[in-house]
């Protein structure tokens, strides 16, 4: 499955939109983990900066270039979990995917009130492919994403098991190869998905 962002360099204007929408849609993501955080009780992303939807401090170099090459960005927001209730740590891994299905909705409803023409439609496409495709992603159990942190909130056991694995400095590679393996899955659940939300709120 080609991901990347590279086979748009041949639509310049294609290319920048989508760049600007990931790293706008990324941002957003993780503003909505410091947000919760910060209203929790934890100061740590504010201190970082990170409640903000400025895309520059949420990404990392690696992260951009990822961006770029595969279509799947690297970001993350730094909390102490020990400043946080257990709920609170299910809270803050569910308020990022939270946001992305919210941002989706949002430009469902709008694009009712919008004129109908080829660039609103391709941009409202991109807006709302995107922020699905996040949601999705991070909803998957696997470690590193908010999936299998909320999923070792609801399970203490094996949440403790998670990040033993997510200390091993192999652990990202493994990650992003099951991505990568998972990648014609993980379009049919954001089109499912897509197709869904249209159904209710288009």
């Amino acid at each position: 499955m080609n991901i990347g962002l590279l086979p748009l360099l041949s639509e310049p204007s294609v290319f920048i939109t989508v760049l600007v929408v990931l790293a706008l849609s990324l941002a957003a993501h993780e503003m909505g983990h410091a947000f919760v955080a910060d209203r929790l009780g934890d100061p740590t992303p504010r201190q970082f900066g990170r409640v903000t939807l400025n895309p520059i401090p949420h990404l990392s170099p690696i992260g951009i270039l990822l961006l770029v090459l595969v279509g799947f960005g690297f970001a993350s927001t730094p909390i102490n979990p020990a400043r946080l209730s257990r709920w609170g740590r299910v809270a803050v891994a569910a308020a990022g995917p939270s946001v992305n299905l919210l941002i989706a909705i949002g430009f469902i409803l709008l694009f009712r009130f919008l004129p109908q023409n080829e660039a609103v439609t391709q941009a409202f496409q991109y807006i709302i492919s995107i922020n699905v495709l996040l949601a999705v992603i991070n909803l998957l159990p696997i470690p590193l994403l908010d999936g299998s942190r909320i999923l070792g909130g609801l399970v203490p056991s094996l949440g403790r098991s998670l990040d033993d694995f997510e200390r091993q400095p192999y652990s990202f590679i493994v990650v992003f190869g099951v991505l990568y393996l998972l990648g014609s899955q993980i379009n049919l659940l954001r089109i499912t998905l897509t197709n869904v939300l249209l159904q209710i709120f288009g």
